[in-house]
């Protein structure tokens, strides 16, 4: 009986062990997600990917908490044919052990392909607002640079003229070329 319990203990220390690596993994890939995140991003939607995280942890720890009662179960009643039909469960028991570690892995594999969609949403998100904001820059430079056309407007081409001489800009060109030599004058 004692080594019955001993081989039962080492399989339930190996399952927790599992369970404590499969959430230090966790752990750590969503502390990398976070860090490469840059400040200021929208909102990404983890929580259904921890949630679903957390299900299959709880759901490994049921497992787990059945295997351990079925066995002690079958430790209070063995005698005789009850131990090889105990013997037998257990090869069932492991065989249902050996499945819920298959899907443990399964589900951590989905978690991390999850994680990566994610990271790449949050990528392309950071894309699009670096394209944004060079979009915005252009827009205003473009604005900026219109504003400074229109204290010209309106000028003939002998004041557009007298006012790159007082420069010393030349003045040769079409109003238009004047002005923007005016306007180039005036942003430096």
């Amino acid at each position: 009986m004692t080594s019955t319990t001993e081989r039962y203990r080492a399989a339930a220390s190996r399952s927790a062990g599992t369970v404590e690596k499969i959430a230090d993994f966790w752990t750590q890939g969503a502390q990398k997600l976070s860090d490469q995140l840059p400040a200021g991003l929208p909102q990404i939607g983890l929580v259904p990917v921890v949630e679903r995280y957390f299900e299959l942890v709880q759901r490994t720890v049921d497992i787990s908490r059945d295997l351990t009662l079925k066995w002690a179960e079958a430790a209070d009643t063995l005698s005789g044919t009850v131990r090889e039909q105990a013997e037998s469960v257990g090869g069932r028991v492991r065989e249902q052990a050996e499945s819920a570690r298959g899907f443990v892995h399964e589900q951590a594999g989905k978690a991390e392909r999850a994680a990566r969609e994610q990271a790449d949403k949050a990528e392309e998100a950071q894309k699009e607002l670096a394209r944004e904001a060079r979009r915005a820059a252009r827009e205003q430079a473009r604005r900026a640079h219109d504003k400074a056309r229109e204290r010209y407007e309106g000028l003939t081409k002998a004041e557009l003229s007298d006012l790159l001489d007082k420069r010393n800009l030349p003045k040769t060109g079409t109003v238009d070329e004047l002005v923007e030599r005016l306007v180039e004058a005036d942003g430096k």
